[in-house]
């Protein structure tokens, strides 16, 4: 014999069914609203205090902001973070492939390298290569321990921008190969089975399958490593290249009244170019993550769109009544 369930419907304060006007109420957080005011009123007091102070001396910063001196230095930065960062990425994934080959040698010297330039800080790397001259004056290339096909002078090639460039590029390829090393192993190895069974070469396996998988890990992470890449180029000034901050530092030695608008127009652009720099990573993110989500993640103006969507509904509802 079968017993019936009846479920019974939400009732009232007097029994009977909860009516049309009748609405579930929100749960009430106070204590969101109070570290939200008092959030506010730091960053108000922060702001008012940043632009109302005038140790900062604005007028002298909008003076200096986009003086062809500064833009000069400005485009010195950019080369060197563009040299740098194309290097560092191509030597990291050299490095990656060769400390993932099953060769023990090329992974030894892979090891070893990573080891010795993660050890080592880059502006000891810088001052090392901007006395190589004395060490090594001429470089040739020849057969070990015997007769040299190339000799070149060393003092004539090695440029303050080829110094600075061949510095950074050796550190950031000690970072990326780790970055790329990680991307690489966080791609399921039934993908490198499929490629395989697919019969195509190794390289169309690396190029194809494989390395456009691992960008979706690679990206976010080299991203950091490019981001510390445009701040680390402020220490090619050691090697008598003046870049944004070198120039920066230079005027404020002529001109020590501007000392701290000087600073601050480095911080601006310094902020100015890693905010690019994350804006092309998002469009780049969301390019490689095709075929991993079913729906895209939003961009900043589409956020925006919904936010604003959803305050019309909002505001309509709460005037209907």
């Amino acid at each position: 014999m079968t017993e019936s369930l009846t479920l019974a419907a939400p009732t009232g304060r007097s029994g009977e069914p909860p009516g049309p006007a009748e609405r579930v109420l929100p749960l009430r957080r106070p204590g969101r609203w109070i570290a939200t005011a008092v959030v506010l009123v730091l960053v108000a007091q922060a702001v008012h205090g940043l632009l109302t102070n005038p140790f900062y001396q604005w007028d002298r910063f909008a003076y200096w902001f986009a003086r062809p001196v500064v833009l000069d230095g400005l485009l010195i930065t950019l080369q060197v973070t563009a040299y740098s960062a194309l290097l560092g990425l191509i030597g990291g994934i050299l490095l990656a492939l060769a400390r993932l080959s099953p060769n023990p040698v090329l992974r030894s010297v892979s090891w070893t390298y990573v080891w010795l330039f993660r050890s080592v800080p880059l502006i000891v790397v810088l001052l090392f290569l901007y006395n190589f001259s004395a060490l090594y004056p001429k470089l040739s290339i020849g057969v070990p321990f015997g007769p040299a096909f190339l000799t070149f002078d060393e003092s004539r090639l090695a440029t303050d921008m080829v110094l600075a460039v061949v510095g950074l590029s050796l550190a950031e390829a000690a970072y990326a190969a780790e970055v790329v090393r990680a991307g690489l192993l966080s791609v399921d190895h039934g993908q490198h089975e499929a490629a395989a069974a697919l019969g195509l070469p190794k390289r169309y396996q690396f190029t194809r399958i494989v390395f456009p998988q691992a960008l979706r890990a690679i990206v976010p992470a080299y991203v950091n490593l490019l981001l510390g890449l445009v701040k680390a180029t402020s220490l090619v000034f050691y090697v008598s290249l003046l870049d944004l901050f070198g120039t920066v530092q230079s005027l404020g030695s002529t001109y020590s009244g501007d000392v701290v608008p000087l600073l601050l127009v480095a911080t601006a652009w310094y902020v100015l170019l890693t905010s690019v720099i994350s804006v092309v990573q998002f469009h780049v993110e969301r390019y490689y993550a095709r075929g991993a989500l079913r729906a895209l993640p939003p961009t900043p103006l589409e956020r925006a769109r919904a936010s604003l969507r959803d305050l019309g509904v909002r505001f309509r509802k709460e005037t209907a009544r």
